[in-house]
Order: structure tokens, then C-alpha cells, then sequence
């Protein structure tokens, strides 16, 4: 018996509002904003897997009804294999001490290790090359000045003496109740 899984790689029905397929897929699989925004990354992602065909069918056809289109894919299918190209021969000693004609001085030339890495192949990366253990890379920060402030029209006033500070204001006199009586 086969067991297949649903992938989702981003992609809607032709026609739907991404906003609307947003909207349905959170109410879908309960799920915040943050997730479905996830969903729609770009990436393929796996939201289940291990299902017979008849499962693997209801959540097909219920994700494409909410709007967005994803790929049935049987896991028990043999996997193709692909044989690398060798890696390329290191070059000799001497070789690498001068810079071939067409690379740069201080470029890093990059070897793809397999097929992925072949789509890298073209990049012009600079060498920055390792520091030994235990060097310091940040740079460092020049000394701390103090501002330079004329403060010579100012002068310091003796102990004790008044600086300016508001004065309480004098306590008013009490108001006359002899004229109030309290009733029994």
C-alpha cells in the first residue's frame, strides 16, 4: 500500500485572490498569520504526510478549494539517483601561489560540490580568508573625548547661600467659624 504526502509550495488556482486563499487557509488549519505567511515563502513545505490515496484526495481537494494548489506525492515511488561529476583535481603548489589571468586578485573561485551548489558557481566572492585563534576582529574604538566647554563666566556660590529657590508661600489665617453651631 502506498503512502503519499501533500506538499504545498505557494502556488494558488488560477483566478483566486492571494488574500482570500490567505485568509482560507488560516481558517483551514487554524493557524495564525504568521504561519500561513510561512506557507507562502516561496519554499516547499511538507503539511502532511503518511496517508493512503483516499486521505491523500480529501486533503488535495479541500486545500483546492480553499484556494491553493499543492502537489500529491506518492513516498513509497523509487528514488532516482544521480551520480555527481567528480570533484575538479587540486591545483598544484605553484599553481596556486600566482592568481590565473582571468581571476582576480583576492577573489575566491568556487567549485560547485554538487547540483545545487553548481548554481553558485558563477559567484565572485571575495577571499576573505580565517584569522588565527584568538585575534580580535572588531575594530577598535578611538578614546573617548570630554566636550570642550567654556564654563569660565560661571562661579560657584559659598556655602549656605540662598541659590534662588522658591520661597513657601505664608500660611493663610483660618477662617472665623464662631458664627457656625452644631444642631442636636
Amino acid at each position: 500500500m502506498s503512502r503519499y504526502e501533500i506538499a504545498f509550495s505557494g502556488r494558488t488556482v488560477p483566478g483566486a485572490q492571494l488574500d482570500s486563499v490567505k485568509a482560507n487557509l488560516a481558517k483551514l488549519f487554524q493557524a495564525d498569520a504568521q504561519r500561513i505567511e510561512l506557507l507562502f515563502s516561496g519554499r516547499r513545505m511538507v503539511i502532511k504526510n503518511n496517508l493512503d490515496a483516499v486521505s491523500a484526495e480529501k486533503y488535495r481537494s479541500v486545500i483546492e478549494r480553499a484556494g491553493a494548489i499543492v502537489e500529491v506525492v506518492d513516498m513509497d515511488a523509487p528514488v532516482e539517483e544521480i551520480e555527481l561529476a567528480p570533484p575538479p583535481a587540486a591545483a598544484p603548489a605553484s599553481a596556486s601561489a600566482q592568481p590565473p589571468a582571468a581571476q582576480a586578485q583576492g577573489r575566491l573561485k568556487v567549485a560547485p560540490r554538487d547540483g545545487y551548489m553548481a548554481a553558485f558557481a558563477a559567484v565572485d566572492a571575495p577571499d576573505f580568508g580565517l584569522a588565527p585563534v584568538g585575534t580580535d576582529l572588531q575594530d577598535g574604538k578611538p578614546e573617548a573625548q570630554a566636550p570642550r566647554v567654556d564654563l569660565s563666566q560661571f562661579s560657584v556660590a559659598p556655602v549656605g547661600s540662598d541659590m534662588g529657590q522658591a520661597k513657601a508661600a505664608p500660611a493663610a489665617p483660618a477662617p472665623d467659624t464662631s458664627h457656625l453651631k452644631l444642631a442636636d
